[in-house]
This record gives structure tokens, C-alpha cells and sequence, in this order.
């Protein structure tokens, strides 16, 4: 995968002095590796030349070469240059029904970086910052493709032009079984979209003032049914204010574990009083029944009328699990740094970030396929080695060294990596790259696989499309 990632790479040197353009792609793939935030932080591997000699450079380069490369790319080269290499990590995985998760994530910036602009940040409010819209298969924790935009575009419709270039980028076989996103993408504008394509999506809306009537019409029908964990569900068909059509629409609601609160006192003037009760606003809004219980609710749209409700609202209460993912890339990965003056370099890295966690996904998956392993937890486990090259007779040989309190299932994990790519390279030397790669996410998705082959999307520059649909 590197050595596909470095010949096609758009950086031009015409210097006799420039660094190779191995070395630059591979210190940065190095230093997102190393779980670094900055580019000043690859001071730290400079002098690492077991790495540099493992992915056959000949040395690391220094920050300011990685940054000036990122800067005089020119942009369109750049975007197709990443563009293939997330298509080519996980298009085989397409190949089964899977639900596409949309998402945006708010990054604060700090200084003059074009795109800092203000807007929507729930975390540091009036500062500056940017939105990385994404878009993965969060199942298997696979990202498809992520955009930086500046910080007032943090709609979803600001991050629909790349998903609908990656939908149809891909034959419709392909296309997701189900679009699902969050509150701010469900807007008149999107669902229009995913409509024209014939594109199935859960989204969830905003509790409007007709949302609310509708909850109170039909919080004493008969239509609620248990979707487990205390949860009750009910679908209808209604036209909202601003709707062109009318639409499946899914209540879910469970009573509030929350002790209702006193009416707010009006603020006293002046100076408030030592150890004043402030008023606290609720952060959902209630409607209370006849029981005297009060609700929390929300609401989402579908144009999936083959689900049941309980099976559409257990989909989306899987979404949940969704936000683990933009954890591990802000705060494990290299999405909480890497920010330069342009805009066009911090889209590149936050990118090519992405490709390079979704080869560690594929790795961790191969030294355990029973589970996830974060970042956090696996890069000291198989990433953290001491290694050490040694020079015997005609023979190159590199001793790793681990300090591990699980020294021994990382060196039995690593063996058996190690056993598996070799019988790969022995016992198939006829096989492209397509099915070779392919044969690699079989085993290592196996179990979110459950037994079902896998084959590649394209061979070559031939795309690969089944006879019967």
C-alpha cells in the first residue's frame, strides 16, 4: 500500500538538492503513525533509520520539507491523488449492504489560518474553527473520505458535494443500503437529493413546533411499540412546513429519568447573593402526560418503508457508536493538529490521516479480528518495538525488542501477521493487487465478514461487475 501510495504521488522536485519524493510521503505517513499532532514533532524520528530503511528511504525529512511539498502541490493533483487511495482501502467491502454514516466534527483553531472562520463550536464558543465532514462505514470503523471546510460551513449541506463525487464514483451496485446522518443533516435540500439518486436515509430532524403538536397528538396512541432499553417508537406519514411530499416520520421516546425542575425565578438586580441557586435551562424539551412522567423524545424521517419501526429506530440508537470514531481521529490521530496557513494542506493531511488509520484498522484486525483496537491502546502494543538491524554475512536481519507487559501475544500476533503475508507472497505470486488486497481484508474482517466471500471491485483499470444483479 505504500509503495502504490508513493509512485503516483503529485509532488514535482526540480532541483538536483530536493529530497525524493519517498522520503517526504514516507515521513509523513511516519509521523501520523507515531501519533504526532504537529509537524515540528517529526523532529522526533529524524534519526530513526530502522523505519526509514523498512519502507526504503533514505532518511526522514525535516517538517519544513513535508510542509513546503503539501504547499506547492498543486491542488487538483493532490485531491486525485488521495481520492484513489481511499477508494482503493475498502471498495471490496462495498460490496454487501452497509449503512454510510455522515457526520461533522468541529475543530478550534488558534491563529490566522485561512478557513478560521466563526461559526457553529459547541466546545469553545466565539473562537475560530474549521468542520471535517465525514463519511465512513462506522460498523467496521472504515473512513471513506473526509472534507475540511471553513468554519461557517457547518451544515451538512455544505458536505453533501463530496459525498455525491464519491457516490458517483462508484457503480450503483455499490451505493449504500442506507444513508444515515444526524440532526444537521436533515434539511428539505438533502433528503431531495438522496431521493433523486434513490438513495435510502435515516436522518434525524429538529424538534420544531410542529414536531412537538405532533408528539402530543400521539403520545395516548396505541401505534408506541417497545424498541428494548426503555424506548418506545410509533411512525406516521406527515408533511412538514417546507416539504415538497410527504414522509415516513418516527417518534421515539422513553420516560425522563431527569426530577422535574422548578419554574426559573426572574433574576434578581444587583449583585447576586452568596451561594445563589442560578437557574439551569433543560437541555431537552419535555411534554409531560396525565400520569404526570415527562418524555424525551426525538424525531427522525425515512424513505425506507420496508423496515419496521423498531428496526429503523435500533439503527439509528446504532449511530451512537459512530462518535467513537471521531474520538480516535481527533484525539489518537492526527485531526486535533496538523493546521498550517492554507486550508489546501490541512484537507491533504487530515486525508491522508484517514488512509493511514485504515491501514492500522487493517493491521490491529489481523493480529485480533474479534474486536477493535484503538489507538490509544494498540500502537504501544505492535507500534511501540525496539528494533534494532544487525548485519550477518550476506543477510539483513532487524531484532524487535518489546517492553510490553503482553510482550508475549504481541510477538505470537506479529508471527502470525508475519506467517500470513508470507504464504500470500509464496502461494500467490499470480495475483494483482486488486485480489491480493482483497484476500487481506477477507481475513481481516472476518468476523464482520460472517463467511461471506469477498471479491474485488476492479482488476487493474478493468472494473469488475457482477452478470446478475
Amino acid at each position: 500500500m505504500f509503495d502504490r501510495l508513493v509512485e503516483d504521488a503529485p509532488f514535482v522536485y526540480t532541483s538536483p538538492n530536493a529530497p525524493r519524493v519517498r522520503d517526504v510521503v514516507g515521513t509523513m505517513v511516519l509521523a501520523i503513525l507515531a501519533g504526532f499532532r504537529r509537524y515540528r514533532h517529526i523532529e522526533r524520528i529524524r534519526n530513526d533509520m530502522v523505519c526509514a530503511e523498512l519502507l526504503g528511504m533514505t532518511k526522514v525529512m525535516s517538517d519544513e520539507s513535508v510542509r513546503r511539498a503539501l504547499k506547492n502541490c498543486d491542488e487538483a493533483m493532490l485531491d486525485a491523488w488521495l481520492a484513489r487511495h481511499e477508494r482503493e482501502v475498502a471498495e471490496s467491502l462495498l460490496q454487501f449492504a452497509y449503512v454510510l454514516d455522515v457526520d461533522n466534527m468541529v475543530k478550534t483553531v488558534y491563529g490566522h489560518q485561512e478557513g478560521a472562520e466563526l461559526g457553529y463550536n459547541p466546545h469553545k464558543p466565539g473562537r475560530p474553527s474549521h468542520n471535517y465532514h465525514t463519511f465512513f462505514v462506522g460498523a467496521a470503523r472504515v473512513t471513506l473520505g473526509v472534507d475540511v471546510t471553513p468554519g461557517r460551513q457547518h451544515s451538512g449541506r455544505c458536505g453533501m458535494p463530496w459525498l455525491r463525487g464519491f457516490l458517483d464514483s462508484l457503480p450503483k451496485s455499490r451505493w449504500p443500503r442506507l444513508l444515515r446522518c444526524d440532526v444537521g443533516y436533515g434539511g428539505e435540500e438533502i433528503m431531495r437529493d438522496a431521493e433523486a439518486r434513490a438513495v435510502r436515509y435515516l436522518f434525524k430532524v429538529r424538534r420544531s413546533r410542529n414536531v412537538c403538536a405532533l408528539f402530543r397528538r400521539m403520545e395516548f396512541s396505541d401505534a408506541w411499540k417497545d424498541c428494548a432499553g426503555g424506548w418506545q417508537c410509533a411512525d406516521t406519514f406527515i408533511r412538514l412546513d417546507g416539504w415538497t411530499t410527504t414522509r415516513r416520520y418516527l417518534l421515539v421516546r422513553r420516560p425522563s429519568a431527569q426530577k422535574p425542575k422548578a419554574e426559573p425565578a426572574r433574576r434578581p438586580r444587583g449583585r447576586p447573593k452568596k451561594n445563589a441557586v442560578v437557574p439551569v435551562q433543560q437541555e431537552f424539551e419535555f411534554v409531560e402526560d396525565a400520569k404526570g412522567r415527562r418524555w424525551d423524545f426525538f424525531a427522525l424521517v425515512t424513505n425506507d418503508t420496508g423496515l419496521e419501526p423498531v428496526a429503523l429506530a435500533q439503527l439509528y440508537r446504532d449511530r451512537g457508536d459512530c462518535e467513537n470514531n471521531f474520538d480516535e481521529y481527533k484525539n489518537q490521530w492526527g485531526w486535533g493538529g496538523f493546521v498550517t496557513r492554507d486550508i489546501k494542506s490541512t484537507r491533504a493531511t487530515a486525508r491522508l490521516t484517514a488512509i493511514v488509520a485504515n491501514w492500522w484498522n487493517v493491521f490491529c484486525r489481523l493480529a485480533d479480528g474479534e474486536r477493535h483496537m484503538e489507538p490509544v491502546t494498540s500502537r504501544p502494543m505492535l507500534l511501540g518495538l525496539v528494533g534494532r538491524i544487525v548485519s550477518s554475512g550476506l543477510r539483513r536481519l532487524m531484532h524487535l525488542t518489546s517492553t510490553h507487559t503482553a510482550s508475549g501475544e504481541i510477538r505470537h500476533a506479529l508471527e502470525r501477521i508475519g506467517a500470513f503475508l508470507g504464504r500470500i507472497s509464496a502461494t500467490a505470486p499470480q495475483l494483482g493487487f486488486e485480489r491480493t488486497w482483497t484476500l487481506i481484508l477477507k481475513v481481516a474482517f472476518r468476523k464482520w465478514l460472517g463467511g461471506r466471500p469477498l471479491e474485488p471491485l476492479a482488476d487493474g483499470p478493468q472494473m469488475l461487475l457482477p452478470m446478475v444483479e
